[in-house]
């Protein structure tokens, strides 16, 4: 007998201001992975960081935002399930399937690098932020998609050298990689990444190619 295995996920999704002013305009879609202190099963904690962060205290995005919250406080993210709620939220709204951006933190940075591994055609653009990498499945990974890698050099959780080794080995397998290194910064190097205005800039301006 086959076993199903479903996986609750509750989530946020914003829609940019102009989304309803124009029924055959499609939009970017970017897809946010929290870290593990958000996990859980109260949504308001994905206010804590981030790109919910910054929209609970007002900012405005050109793009929806679709950040799904990790039920498990001391497990990894089910990748498998978020791609399916992502497939649904893309299929019932007007998301330009070219223009899907994925990017995390710690916990949800680990899993944005699995899921450029595991989806390697889903994607436009990625950033990542103090994640742990897939070292050995780098080869895996679009060589098409952009990628944008940040970490604080003091890191104590995940060393920056997780980065540093997967970034070198994306550029001599021929990847666009962008590397943003905060000196004197520990793990929460995603309050400086995610303030960084032209993060936003450059998630936009990415296309997924034919």
């Amino acid at each position: 007998m086959k076993t199903i295995n479903v996986e609750r996920l509750g989530y946020y999704l914003y829609y940019p201001e102009d989304y309803g002013t124009n029924e055959n305009e499609n939009f970017p879609l970017l897809l946010f992975l929290h870290g593990g202190g958000e996990s859980g099963d109260t949504l308001t904690s994905l206010k804590s960081n981030g790109p919910p962060k910054m929209i609970a205290e007002g900012k405005q995005f050109p793009f929806l935002i679709l950040a799904p919250q990790n039920p498990h406080k001391k497990k990894w993210w089910n990748t498998r399930a978020v791609v399916q709620l992502l497939d649904t939220i893309v299929a019932h709204n007007k998301v330009d399937p070219k223009r899907i951006y994925l990017t995390g933190l710690s916990r949800g940075g680990g899993a944005a690098w699995e899921m450029a591994v595991q989806y390697p055609d889903k994607f436009a653009a990625m950033a990542v932020v103090c994640g742990m990498t897939p070292l050995p499945y780098a080869a895996w990974i679009d060589k098409n998609m952009p990628i944008w890698v940040f970490h604080g050099e003091e890191d104590q959780s995940i060393p920056i050298s997780e980065s540093e080794k997967m970034v070198d080995k994306l550029r001599q397998l021929g990847h666009e990689v962008k590397f943003t290194r905060y000196p004197g910064v520990g793990h929460d190097s995603w309050v400086k990444a995610y303030t960084t205005e032209e993060l936003y800039e450059w998630f936009i301006r990415q296309v997924k190619a034919d």
